[in-house]
């Protein structure tokens, strides 16, 4: 078992939680919670496929697939925003709706194998340096380099700029906001659109560059629901994110490597010979995000790790608090 495939491949595949969970973070600091990521995800997946599959350009389906997640996430926006839904049942809504529209148009592109994937590089120099050089700089989608610059960059628009200020405003307080004259509404459909397009970005990665080559239904693999709980996790703030995000794809990997006739420790693999334990370790992150979502919910926790004052509140002009 080579620690250091396990953790470069962790790197790639974290970068589809790290795209999924920074948009999740960016439309519920906007104060709209969207259980949609799953669908969202796999929904970008199909169209970034099929266009990279049609086109022969996958950049081209990775922008197609941004916009897909985006066009779509509009659907939670309205029900959510414009109608004052509840945001859980209209999210859960939006992942079924967008689950089977991808699997109807996206009917046939399982054995569609001729497929650009996005270019993996190796950085001069930084490629060089032992152990971080191997793990994040050697044979890296450029998907995955783009990540490392992303993670800053949304750290800093969040805490640092005006319109950061004003989307945390929204989430924290919309009347407030609203008084000032910032658009709560016009906001919050901007960051769930945003919300939408790294969902789509996130979907992009898997079926262009992670697992480039197939589609199915099996595509995204609960990682959208995976993104959901590690957004609680980060406590909304895209460092831990990212420290979150290479986590869960490094025992993603660490899973499926456990599972073979590999030698730990000196000592032949006990999970090799018994399935059931394959299955367990299949099912801890999933365990983990249902525990974590668990904490989430109790309004004690919910102050302590700092959730959004007014996540999933419809806004209505007027009302008195938040």
């Amino acid at each position: 078992m080579d620690v250091l495939i396990i953790l470069a491949s962790g790197v790639a595949t974290g970068t589809v939680l790290l795209y999924a969970t920074v948009g999740e973070i960016f439309a519920e600091r906007s104060g709209v919670m969207n259980l949609g990521l799953e669908g969202m995800m796999l929904f970008g997946a199909m169209f970034a496929f099929k266009t990279g599959a049609t086109t022969g350009n996958p950049w081209l389906g990775v922008l197609v697939g941004m916009l897909a997640g985006g066009v779509i996430s509009q659907v939670h926006a309205f029900i959510s925003i414009t109608l004052q839904a509840d945001q859980v049942v209209s999210g859960l809504s939006l992942n079924f709706l967008a689950t089977g529209l991808s699997m109807v148009l996206g009917q046939g592109m399982t054995e569609m194998r001729s497929v650009n994937s996005i270019a993996r590089v190796s950085v001069p120099l930084l490629s060089d340096i032992p152990w971080i050089g191997d793990v994040f700089f050697t044979n890296q989608s450029i998907l995955v380099l783009l990540g490392y610059l992303f993670i800053p960059l949304a750290w800093y628009y969040i805490y640092k700029t005006r319109p950061g200020m004003h989307m945390r405003a929204v989430g924290e307080f919309p009347s407030a906001a609203d008084s000032q004259g910032i658009s709560v509404f016009r906001l919050r459909y901007f960051y769930v659109f945003v919300g939408g397009l790294l969902a789509g970005l996130a979907g992009a990665t898997i079926s262009l560059s992670v697992s480039p080559g197939w589609f199915a239904d099996k595509t995204t693999s609960g990682q959208g629901w995976i993104a959901v709980g590690l957004v609680i996790f980060a406590q909304w703030n895209p460092m831990r994110a990212a420290l979150g995000s290479y986590i869960f794809g490094a025992l993603r990997r660490l899973v499926l490597d456990i599972q073979g006739p590999t030698i730990i420790l000196g000592f032949a693999n006990p999970f090799y010979y018994n399935p059931y334990y394959g299955f367990f370790l299949k099912m801890l992150p999933y365990a983990f995000t249902v525990i974590v979502l668990v904490i989430g919910s109790r309004e004690a926790n919910r102050k302590r790790i700092g959730t959004p004052a007014a996540l999933g509140l419809p806004y209505i002009r007027g009302q008195r608090g938040l």
